[in-house]
């Protein structure tokens, strides 16, 4: 087990099509684009009141030959990136990029034993600070669909420190809660036997979520489940943008607006159903409330 817990810090949506990408994420979720192009790299910046949120840059040719496909991807700000990569291979995880230096600090692109991707990141760059985060622009919940969720979140704990999210906070046992230093950050379940392959989601906080649901269909994107109830008035929705990286929204919807017809439809895309496996759309998924960050405790 890891002394030092820590946290996804940074996002990158690698697609096939930046201007596109750009302008569909700006509608959906209001953020602006700042260039932070090297000579030798092209990157963008999605940025929300001046700062910056997440990355965008074109999915890598060697990627698209191996069959990549437009995704995005969370980064785990890590003290030492070679000794965290060292874990995870104990661990049976894989390594896609070996750590390197990079625009956004030395970095290493992994997977789970179950292969589910994700990012390593040290000397990060960029990043939000943690009292932000559920503000408009930032991401609020982190998801993993897993190929078996009990095992993750063992692989999870022993590689970052994670720990189990409050109990009174997962009204289901399928559902569980993940916590760094006493904050928690996501969830993880074992994914619907329709689902692909096991990956992580990321929720996207908006002002208005059927306003930003309006956006993702008219940009030429998809809803693949939703709206979604969860607590204290917030509801998600599961999306699909229009070259193909899934994503999700939340936030706060009018009261006119619920209850309108098309609520909680699924897209076998997501393999998304209503029911969840047994998990309802209605239900509450994250509990009555959330939780609260402990004072004096940062994301790391």
């Amino acid at each position: 087990m890891v002394d030092d817990p820590t946290a996804f810090a940074w996002y990158e949506l690698l697609t096939t099509d930046l201007p596109a990408a750009q302008s569909f994420y700006g509608k959906v979720v209001g953020w602006s684009v700042q260039d932070a192009s090297t000579p030798q790299f092209a990157y963008r910046l999605f940025s929300t009141g001046g700062a910056p949120v997440a990355g965008l840059m074109e999915l890598p040719p060697e990627g698209r030959k191996k069959g990549a496909t437009p995704r995005w991807v969370g980064y785990v700000a890590v003290r030492d990136v070679g000794e965290s990569v060292d874990r995870l291979k104990a661990l049976g995880g894989a390594v896609y990029v070996p750590p390197t230096d990079s625009n956004i600090g030395r970095i290493a692109v992994v997977a789970d034993p179950q292969t589910a991707t994700l990012a390593l990141v040290s000397g990060l760059k960029y990043g939000a600070p943690a009292a932000e985060a559920g503000e408009p622009g930032r991401v609020g919940w982190h998801e993993l669909l897993a190929g078996e969720g009990k095992a993750a979140f063992g692989f999870y704990g022993a590689l970052f420190g994670w720990e189990k999210g409050r109990a009174e906070d997962a009204l289901v046992d399928s559902y569980e809660l993940f916590a760094s230093g006493g904050r928690t950050l996501g969830g993880m379940f074992t994914k619907f036997a329709a689902t692909p392959v096991p990956f992580w989601l990321y929720y996207f906080e908006v002002a208005d979520l059927d306003a930003a649901i309006d956006q993702v269909k008219a940009g030429g994107g998809r809803v693949a489940q939703g709206p979604i109830e969860l607590w204290g008035g917030n509801w998600a929705a599961r999306c699909i943008d229009p070259q193909g990286a899934m994503f999700a929204l939340q936030g706060r919807r009018p009261k006119s607006a619920i209850g309108r017809s098309g609520e909680g439809h699924g897209d076998a895309a997501l393999a998304f159903s209503t029911s969840w496996g047994g998990i309802s759309s209605r239900g509450q998924l994250l509990g009555n409330k959330p939780s609260k960050k402990p004072k004096g405790k940062n994301r790391s």
